[in-house]
């Protein structure tokens, strides 16, 4: 599903302009980016979190030039489900058979 599929079901189901529902989750997107970029989680009662991790220091390998080089601490950002949304996700999905052959 992309933006524009998860707009049209949410305008579909609540009657609720496609425009104003596409404003409406770019506001969140920005407001869980701004968050985030400022070190705040955000947390979602029965949906998940959204978390800054941090990434500790390594060696990494430039392979052009076959060469270690440092890559510096650093922070990303994570989702983290809920439970009862894993639980749902569990008790709703099922392996078809192609899938099954494909891992």
């Amino acid at each position: 599903m992309r933006k524009a599929d998860l707009v049209a079901s949410i305008s579909d189901k609540t009657g609720i302009a496609k425009v104003d529902v596409l404003v409406s989750l770019e506001s969140f997107f920005k407001e869980v980016k701004g968050s985030l970029a400022e070190g705040e989680n955000v947390y979602i009662r029965g949906f998940g979190s959204f978390v800054v991790k941090k990434r500790a220091k390594k060696i990494g390998r430039h392979i052009k030039e076959n060469k270690a080089i440092e890559i510096p601490e650093h922070f990303i950002p994570a989702f983290k489900p809920a439970k009862i949304f894993v639980e749902q996700v569990k008790d709703k999905v099922t392996v078809l058979p192609n899938e099954e052959k494909n891992n």
